[in-house]
């Protein structure tokens, strides 16, 4: 009877050839695969295109470095200089601040002196009359 599906094309296993049979093909592609892995690697080696591909990786790699550790300098150098400006504006404003509250406690004292002083004095005579 002729099988579809999936494994058609394999011939019928029997209960205990599954178990044991398993693992040696799958050493078997394993070592496949280390040689054709192998294979790759030393056609690689002995390719001058491979080498200028990994030279131009290195360059490109060796670049980029740089650019990275201009950019973290010129952003320490724009971040101080931020630091800088804002430092001297709060020292300003603390400055604003610090003469304004001298000069309302200078107007809160002669403020006081003027309501101990009494009430202003008008040129006619008494106490509301």
């Amino acid at each position: 009877m002729a099988r579809s599906g999936q494994g058609a094309g394999d011939p019928p296993r029997s209960g205990a050839a599954a178990g044991s049979g398993e693992s040696a093909p799958r050493r078997g592609n394993r070592v496949v695969w280390g040689l054709v892995a192998l294979g790759i690697v030393r056609h690689a080696l002995r390719s001058r295109r491979f080498y200028e591909g990994v030279a131009v990786t290195a360059i490109a790699i060796a670049s980029l470095r740089g650019i990275g550790q201009e950019n973290r300098a010129d952003m320490m150098t724009r971040l101080s200089a931020w630091n800088k400006r804002e430092v001297e504006r709060l020292e300003h404003k603390a400055e604003r601040l610090e003469h304004k509250a001298e000069r309302q406690v200078g107007v809160a004292k002669g403020a006081g002196r003027m309501a101990r002083s009494g009430r202003p004095r008008t040129g006619g005579g008494g106490h509301g009359s």
